[in-house]
């Protein structure tokens, strides 16, 4: 009789675990599914709408507090930003978003040197965001040193010119001297978005594959707008 009850507890408690093992599998998949990312059109669509709010002066109210708790175990931003340094083009602001929303890279310029592409490429591999956006801005400094061909004091900012250096060459093929800036400008986010996709399997791979899109935008200084551009001639989105 003894025998018999042990057994009967050793089934319940069998049982039992594995009832429990399966229900992590059930919340995997479940959590999975809530997690999907939304397709880089809606991203888009989200960015375009932050800006109205940024133009119109009219931002969200963010519970930063809250949200700071709830990013601390992980991150997942919809969304990676390649965008100059300039002190007057904060990603967050002009887009109206908060903690955890954006993957940024900022550099003079625009550029995407090594080390932008390898900051791009852990959100690629690692976060899945499905978009990629490439900023210029009017008035920046970056491309209006490149236009004005003078020599820099350092190798470094060499560095920054050579990268800028073929968008200003295109742009002096059709642009007059009063559109040179800008036109250079709009031909620079061209070419980052070129580089990126040059210098990149990894990125590369991933627009081949649908998982990530990349676009092209200006920022414009006067009124706060992002203008989205039409896409370099390299197949990108």
């Amino acid at each position: 009789m003894r025998t018999y009850l042990y057994l009967a507890i050793a089934l319940s408690l069998i049982g039992s675990g594995l009832a429990q093992n399966a229900e992590p599998a059930h919340h995997t998949a479940h959590a999975a599914a809530s997690h999907a990312k939304p397709s880089a059109d809606k991203v888009w669509a989200e960015l375009m709408d932050g800006n109205k709010r940024f133009v119109a002066g009219k931002p969200r109210t963010y519970d930063v507090v809250a949200l700071r708790r709830k990013l601390v175990a992980k991150q997942s931003p919809n969304v990676i930003i390649l965008s100059c340094s300039d002190s007057r083009v904060s990603p967050e602001l002009t887009f109206d978003q908060s903690v955890g929303d954006l993957f940024v890279v900022r550099t003079a310029g625009n550029v995407a040197d090594p080390v932008a592409l390898g900051s791009i490429e852990y959100a690629v591999e690692h976060i899945h965001s499905p978009l990629l956006v490439v900023m210029g801005h009017q008035k920046c400094g970056a491309v209006m040193a490149a236009c004005s061909g003078e020599k820099m004091p350092s190798s470094n900012l060499d560095a920054i010119m050579n990268k800028i250096d073929p968008a200003v060459t295109q742009a002096k093929t059709y642009a007059k001297a009063d559109d040179l800036l800008e036109s250079a400008i709009k031909e620079n986010v061209h070419q980052s978005a070129k580089d990126v996709l040059a210098n990149s399997e990894i990125i590369r791979n991933a627009v081949k594959s649908g998982a990530l899109s990349v676009g092209e935008a200006e920022y414009q200084l006067d009124t706060g707008e992002v203008v989205r551009l039409n896409p370099a001639a390299s197949g990108q989105n």
